[in-house]
This record gives C-alpha cells, sequence and structure tokens, in this order.
C-alpha cells in the first residue's frame, strides 16, 4: 500500500451540524493572518458539497465555503502558506477534506487532511506517493483517489476497507452515493470507457462498458441506483441502472466533439442538466420511472430478493412511455437509414454562459439551475418544465468579489 495515516484521537460524530469558526490553529496550521482584498485571488478548485446547497472553493491562498440560496460567503480561511487544490465538504457540517496546491508550502498535493473547524484541529492525516487527485465523502466513508488507485477508509476510525485498482484517472473521477442505507461507489474500470460499480452493502461489483471513448465524468443518483456518464467524446449522456448494468436512456448534447465539465441529476430524476466547453448548460427530460418525490425506485435496494427482481426484470419497467417533454428529431421514423443522431433525444432547455470556461450545474428548488465557473461567476436560471426553450436568468454574481463577506 502507499498511503501513511496518522490520526487524533477523539473523532466526533459526523452527523453533529456545526457552524465554521475562526482561527485556523492546531497540530497542522497556525493562526495566520488573512490575505488582503487587494490582492488577486486565484480559484484552484469548485465542488459541490452532498445536497448542492453548499459549494466549496479551493483558492491560491486557502479555500471559501458558499451557501446557495440565498448565495453568500459562509465563511474563509487565508494562509500565507498558499492554497488548497481541493477542498470537500461533509454536506453542511464542520468537517473538510483539504488537499494542499501545488505551491502550498505547509500542505503538499499528496496529502489529505481530515479537519474538524469546530475543534479548530485536524482529526486525520493521509499520505501518499503521488498525487491525490480527488477526494469524496459521505457520513461513513473517506475515499480518496490517485490517478491508478482508489482508497477507502472508514470515518469512524479511519481504517482502511478497500482498495481498488483504476485505469489512468488524472481528473479524479469517482462518486459516491449518500443515502445511510445504501453505499455505492462509482469509478473508472480497467478498460477505456468501462465503469466500475461498487455496492459495499451488497458485496456486489458491477462492470458498466459505458463508451467507446473514455470516461470524461460520471455522476449517481443520491441512493446509487442510477449512474450516468460521459465520454470525451462529449456527445451522448446515458444512464444506467446500476444493479443490472442496462441502459435505460440516452441523450444527445450535439454532435461536436466538447469537453463535458459536469453532469447532474435532479432530486427526483425527472431532469439531467450538463455543461460543456462549448458554453452551453444542456437540461434534458428523463424517462425513468420514479417512485415518490425526492428518490428514484429507491425501495429496489429495501432487500436482496427485491435486487435480484429488479436484475432480472425487463429495462423497460423502468422507463417511462411518454417522450413527449423530450424533443427528438422529426425524421425519426427514418432510424436505421439516417445517421443515429437524426433519432437522438436532444435537450429540452438551456442555458448560454462564456465558452472554455470550466462551469459545473447543479439543481436548485422550484426548476432552477444552479451554476458555478472557475471563473468566479455564480449563475442562477430557471426553466420551463412544459414548454423548455432558453432558461431565464434569476441571478448573476462574481462571488470572489462579493461584498456578503461571513459575519
Amino acid at each position: 500500500m502507499n498511503s501513511t495515516l496518522s490520526t487524533s484521537r477523539g473523532i466526533l460524530p459526523t452527523s453533529r451540524i456545526g457552524t465554521f469558526e475562526s482561527g485556523f490553529s492546531g497540530p497542522y496550521g497556525q493562526i495566520e493572518p488573512e490575505v488582503s482584498d487587494n490582492e488577486e485571488t486565484e480559484l484552484l478548485s469548485v465542488s459541490w458539497n452532498q445536497d448542492y446547497g453548499c459549494f466549496s472553493t479551493g483558492t491560491s491562498s486557502g479555500f471559501r465555503i458558499y451557501n446557495c440560496d440565498p448565495l453568500k460567503e459562509t465563511f474563509r480561511r487565508d494562509l500565507k502558506s498558499g492554497g488548497f487544490g481541493i477542498v470537500e465538504m461533509l454536506f453542511r457540517s464542520n468537517i473538510l477534506a483539504l488537499v494542499g496546491g501545488k505551491f502550498n508550502s505547509q500542505y503538499p498535493p499528496n496529502k489529505v487532511i481530515i479537519w474538524d473547524d469546530h475543534q479548530s484541529r485536524c482529526i486525520g492525516e493521509f499520505s501518499f506517493r503521488s498525487e491525490v487527485r480527488a477526494v469524496k465523502l459521505r457520513r461513513d466513508r473517506i475515499v480518496v483517489v490517485l490517478e491508478h488507485k482508489i482508497y477507502v477508509y472508514n470515518f469512524t476510525d479511519l481504517k482502511l476497507l478497500h482498495q481498488i485498482e483504476t485505469l489512468s484517472n488524472p481528473r479524479g473521477l469517482c462518486c459516491l452515493s449518500h443515502m445511510l442505507n445504501t453505499s455505492v461507489l462509482a469509478c473508472l474500470g480497467l478498460r477505456r470507457g468501462q465503469v466500475r460499480v461498487e455496492h459495499f452493502g451488497l458485496s456486489m461489483t458491477r462492470f458498466i462498458d459505458a463508451h467507446d471513448s473514455q470516461i470524461a465524468t460520471l455522476t449517481l443518483t443520491m441512493d446509487g441506483l442510477l449512474l450516468a456518464t460521459a465520454s470525451t467524446r462529449g456527445t451522448l449522456i446515458r444512464i444506467f441502472n446500476t444493479m443490472d448494468g442496462t441502459r435505460l436512456q440516452e441523450v444527445r448534447r450535439g454532435v461536436d466533439k466538447a469537453d463535458i465539465y459536469s453532469i447532474a441529476l435532479s432530486p427526483n430524476v425527472q431532469w439531467l442538466a450538463v455543461s460543456s466547453d462549448k458554453g452551453t448548460v444542456h437540461i434534458f427530460s428523463l424517462r425513468v420511472r420514479v417512485v415518490g418525490e425526492d428518490s428514484s425506485w429507491f425501495s429496489v435496494a429495501q432487500s436482496p430478493a427485491m435486487v435480484n427482481r429488479s436484475s432480472s426484470s425487463s429495462p423497460d419497467a423502468l422507463i417511462s412511455p411518454s417522450t413527449s417533454a423530450n424533443p427528438g428529431s422529426s425524421l425519426s421514423f427514418l432510424k436505421g437509414v439516417l445517421p443515429k443522431y437524426f433519432s437522438s433525444e436532444w435537450s429540452f432547455s438551456r442555458f448560454h454562459i462564456p465558452e472554455y470556461t470550466q462551469f459545473i450545474a447543479a439543481f436548485g428548488s422550484q426548476n432552477t439551475v444552479i451554476i458555478v465557473g472557475m471563473d468566479g461567476s455564480f449563475y442562477r436560471c430557471s426553466f420551463d418544465p412544459v414548454n423548455g426553450g432558453e432558461m431565464l436568468q434569476q441571478e448573476y454574481v462574481r462571488f470572489l468579489k462579493t461584498d456578503s463577506r461571513p459575519k
């Protein structure tokens, strides 16, 4: 194993919700004077928390935490030693995973710090021989992604539970389910275009050949039962049943190659959002059946018997017969004669943003989409769930320059 671990005693339950307090001190940091607002702050990373209600940013001088609705900076930490290339929140709790940027003199990019800001101390540290590409958190697990390997740790005692070998993964692609009674991880497999899905609670591994090209991004529903993927070609987004690997739906972003930055699924699994370097966020209508308002056929994971029944059933049972909300080509009746894209399902709604700037999108409340960019911009826009078309911009903020500082 190419990792070392040190811990602090008395790790607190991660279910406690704490407020962020001042003072970066303890065994892995001392109180540092804040960097002046007159100095230019470079954005190194942006990531959502698990329920998309907050986002964290790693900057060249530290990190900042923002609430989404309303948009407000709730916390910041500025250091003289340098910035953080990875900042991951655990829901809205006081627990953060931090990885230093390349020019951070105190926190190198091959080390993960699990930081309890309520106590202003480090509660765990993982060191590796290579650079950390990503860190993912859920209430009972810490997942560290390296370029060729993934480590899964128990959150309570930081014990190593699993090691997973992957294809070269410079983007650090990995995602987790976040419901307590399902424990699912999706990551790259060992072949190009392949996704590996671990159902830890069921001791089951599923390999899905999602694309012919390399995987560009992937995401899971909160219960881990649906997987959405895009390849480096960036034309098609596919949705799979993670229990048996069945492809449930395929939608088309466009016909030209694009770099897909993010995929998001709405909580009720009715909508899918895709951002790319083409300067557009697309919204697609999904045909996957849902059981209730807030979950996608979640009862499938209730028991092994239900799992077996789902795995052997026809995928048609998970697809809504109505496709009227998601437009396809008017020439779809000639499918098999014309190129495949004429019969593809195209986006239902869209919003235009600057090209070649990396944006990540997520769903807000009441048919809204929130979009955060590496240029320090925040958009909130709404879409018409009946007629689709162009989305309406409701809010635009340069969040790095905002005066909405934490009190």
